[in-house]
């Protein structure tokens, strides 16, 4: 079986390489980790890059990168954060409207590009896109500042 996916392999690299892509092959291992919180799939792959790092995905209930990391410890780390703040998330009323939400957005994303890499979007388009977007961004920070924080074991990444 080895054999067979090692010849796949040099398939797909020639190929890449045949379009012009630089393919620099690294043998490792790609890990996937299931959790079940009360019905709801928490999944992550990660895996070692090409310098040395580990890279980790959450890609359940929806596809979020979690960033690159030097030690195996701190990915182990970085899901025990997430899961105890799926925890503490999944007992909210709204948590399903949540997840929704998210997966929405993600879809929103690739909606978006796709218009733009099959259809030729004239400029008005894109400012009413990106100005929908800064008044959704708006709306995250109001409502950061009308919430409580229930989770301090690490500042957000983003807000």
């Amino acid at each position: 079986m080895r054999k067979y996916i090692s010849a796949e392999a040099n398939m797909h690299e020639m190929k890449l390489e045949q379009m012009g892509a630089k393919v620099e092959v690294i043998n490792s291992l790609m890990c996937y980790v299931t959790f079940d919180l009360e019905g709801t799939e928490i999944s992550y792959v990660y895996n070692l890059n090409k310098k040395n790092n580990y890279f980790l995905e959450r890609v359940e209930p929806y596809p979020q990168p979690a960033g690159t990391f030097k030690s195996i410890e701190d990915v182990i780390e970085t899901i025990k954060i997430d899961i105890e703040q799926f925890k503490n998330a999944k007992r909210c009323k709204v948590f399903d409207l949540f997840i929704e939400t998210n997966k929405a957005m993600t879809n929103v994303s690739r909606n978006f590009e796709d218009l733009y890499l099959y259809y030729n979007v004239p400029h008005e388009y894109t400012e009413q896109i990106k100005s929908k977007i800064n008044e959704i961004k708006e709306l995250i920070d109001e409502a950061k500042q009308n919430s409580e924080r229930v989770y301090f074991k690490k500042n957000p990444d983003t807000i």
